[in-house]
Order: structure tokens, then C-alpha cells, then sequence
């Protein structure tokens, strides 16, 4: 199986686990300051694998910025404000339906703003992958207190799905070439100047430097900020936006049968069924449209 192929599969596996790992981190440490201890390990170590490979850095001053500009949106703001809603009192549940938005919010950002053209059954599937995450998750979130959810904090859940939605047509029109390497490591710089000075100014910096702490943060650079990130800047890469972005539906199903495995939360049938109508709604926005010849 090649790697284009293979790629989408990694990259929804990984990705999910990224749900898995929050909740682990939140026993060993404040969520922000996690990330920037998460953060600032990924850039070591992405800069030992481009030193190791004799990886090219950009070669202008635009090339640098834009990299670090684009980490700042789909890393620093938005796992940022996603670890912080969570830890203020956003369900799982909610905060999976909130993500929902992403693929939506991604699909017309392109139409409009880097001219990719959606097929009917391109934005067809956009709309069924989110009708999937519904079901999923949405009976859950009713028979939660709506009164104990602070609005403040889905608010900055919401504007999380924005942020990453602009990091992503960032990314395509701006960070076209280069090492993917070399980008991944300017962009967890960005992740960082916008993570700090949050951790600073609304934690207690509490890390608790347990075996249990290091296994978590082994996974979320590795696994996550290095092997899963890496799949996804190929994907935008090599395909439209809309397109990687809706296999981001798949991740909050997924994520709640590994949630089921890993913490014994209730796998219900909605969320199975929901599972389903996600995978229909992924694979009408990813198929191939074969052309019609020209007749005549």
C-alpha cells in the first residue's frame, strides 16, 4: 500500500489518541503547561531529525515567518484554547460535536478564499459527516446540565475550531514548499510563543514529573505532534483542504471506542451508528470524480 494511500488511515488513528492523551495529561499536569512541555520537546527533537538529515530551511525571511505564523494557528491556538475549554468545564461529548465544525467551516473557507471547487457530493459528505458526529455524540450532550457548562469556555472551544481552520488555508496558500521537517519545527516555534505566555498568565505551572507523565508525553510528541501532524501537512499538501479536513470527522468517533477501552466509558449505539454515517460522509468528500469525456 502506498504512502497516499496508507496516509489518511495513520493519520485518523493518531489523531484520535490525541483525545485519549488529554485526559491522561490532566492527572499529571496543568493542560497548558503540558503542551508547552509537549511543544518545546517536539522541537528538539524535529530539530535533531533535520540536523540528523541535512534538511534545507527556508531560504528567505517569508518562508521562515509564514511557518511559524501557521504553528501558531493550528497548534498554539487551537489545541490551546481545545486543552483549556476541556479543563473549564466542556464535556467530551460537547466539545466533539464543536469540532464538527471544523470540516464545515474549512470546506467553504476554501471556496472562497483559495477558489477550491466542492462537488456536490463533496459538499454532501462535508454535511453527512457532520450529521454522523451528531448522532454520535449529541444524545449524550442532552442530558447534560446545560447550566454547569461555563459559556465562556465553549466559547473559546468554538473560537478553537476557527483558529484551526485558519491554520489550515493558511497553510495551503502559504507554506507551499520546502521540508515538511524543517516546517513542522517552526511551527511548534509558533505553537510556542503563543503557549507560554498563556501557561504563564493562567496556570500554576504544576507538573507532576511522575513515570506516568513521561509515557504521556512520549506519545503526544511522538505519536501526535511529530508522526500525526507530519500526515497531515503531507495531506494538505498533496490534496484539497476540505479533503484532509474532513477525515477529522472520524477522529471524535474513534476516539470515544478507544475512550470505551481506555477508561470504560459507555460505548452507546448512536455513537456506533453515527460511526457509520461519518465513514459515508468521509468517503463521498475524498472519492475520485472520474471526468466525463468529451463527446463530439
Amino acid at each position: 500500500m502506498t504512502l497516499a494511500r496508507l496516509a489518511p488511515i495513520l493519520f485518523v488513528i493518531l489523531w484520535s489518541t490525541g483525545w485519549v492523551s488529554a485526559k491522561f495529561a490532566t492527572f499529571f499536569a496543568d493542560p497548558l503547561t503540558f503542551l508547552v512541555v509537549r511543544y518545546g520537546t517536539a522541537v528538539v527533537l524535529f530539530y535533531i531529525v533535520c540536523r540528523i538529515g541535512g534538511v534545507s530551511w527556508p531560504k528567505d525571511r517569508a518562508g521562515w515567518l509564514h511557518a511559524i505564523v501557521s504553528g501558531m494557528f493550528l497548534h498554539g491556538l487551537y489545541l490551546g484554547m481545545v486543552w483549556w475549554a476541556i479543563g473549564h468545564g466542556v464535556p467530551a461529548a460537547l466539545s466533539g460535536i464543536i469540532a464538527g465544525l471544523q470540516p464545515l467551516m474549512t470546506g467553504i473557507a476554501a471556496a472562497y478564499l483559495i477558489g477550491e471547487d466542492l462537488s456536490f457530493s463533496q459538499r454532501a459528505g462535508l454535511l453527512i459527516g457532520f450529521a454522523g458526529i451528531a448522532i454520535a455524540v449529541l444524545p449524550k450532550v442532552l442530558i447534560l446540565d446545560a447550566s454547569s457548562i461555563p459559556a465562556y469556555a465553549v466559547a473559546v472551544n468554538v473560537l478553537a475550531m476557527a483558529c484551526v481552520t485558519a491554520g489550515t488555508i493558511y497553510q495551503k496558500r502559504f507554506v507551499r514548499e520546502g521540508d515538511l521537517r524543517a516546517v513542522a519545527t517552526l511551527q511548534y516555534v509558533g505553537a510556542l510563543i503563543v503557549t507560554v505566555p498563556a501557561a504563564l498568565m493562567l496556570e500554576d505551572l504544576h507538573v507532576d514529573w511522575s513515570l506516568g507523565f513521561f509515557v504521556t508525553l512520549a506519545w503526544s510528541v511522538v505519536g501526535i505532534s511529530m508522526g500525526a501532524i507530519a500526515l497531515l501537512l503531507y495531506l494538505i499538501r498533496r490534496g484539497d483542504v476540505s479533503k484532509a479536513a474532513s477525515l477529522i470527522y472520524l477522529v471524535p468517533p474513534l476516539a470515544a471506542i478507544e475512550a470505551a477501552i481506555a477508561f470504560g466509558e459507555e460505548l452507546t449505539v448512536p455513537m456506533i451508528v453515527g460511526t457509520c454515517v461519518v465513514v459515508a460522509g468521509v468517503y463521498l468528500t475524498n472519492r475520485k470524480v472520474v471526468a466525463k469525456p468529451d463527446v463530439g
